[in-house]
């Protein structure tokens, strides 16, 4: 994609994709998840999560897995209210792209 993903957008992908699941997700397929929509390395996605996990939008719990511990992430209601507020920005901010891209944002 031409287009950089700034950091917000990415935290609101981020959200989006953990909050599709009841008890939350963990990092691998998040990461799955998140390349079918915008390329991203597992070395950019963990200090998304760790920021949302510091800004209190996700808490993690581990869970044993073949064995092992792997780390979940599950989205507070403080994560729910922010992904909210960005999902109403993005309609906010796309509906003016389409009209600049179409040519029609004149006196917004």
């Amino acid at each position: 994609m031409v287009f950089n993903t700034g950091a917000a957008l990415l935290d609101a992908i981020v959200l989006a994709v953990v909050s599709s699941e009841q008890e939350g997700t963990y990092g691998y397929k998040i990461t799955q998840e998140v390349r079918q929509v915008i390329e991203l390395s597992e070395s950019t996605l963990y200090p998304v999560l760790r920021r949302l996990q510091k800004d209190e939008c996700l808490e993690v719990y581990d869970m044993e897995c073949a064995g092992r511990n792997r780390r979940y992430y599950k989205v507070t209601e403080k994560g729910r209210a922010q992904l909210n507020l960005y999902i109403s920005e993005w309609y906010r901010y796309s509906a003016k792209l389409n009209r600049i891209f179409e040519g029609g944002l004149k006196n917004d």
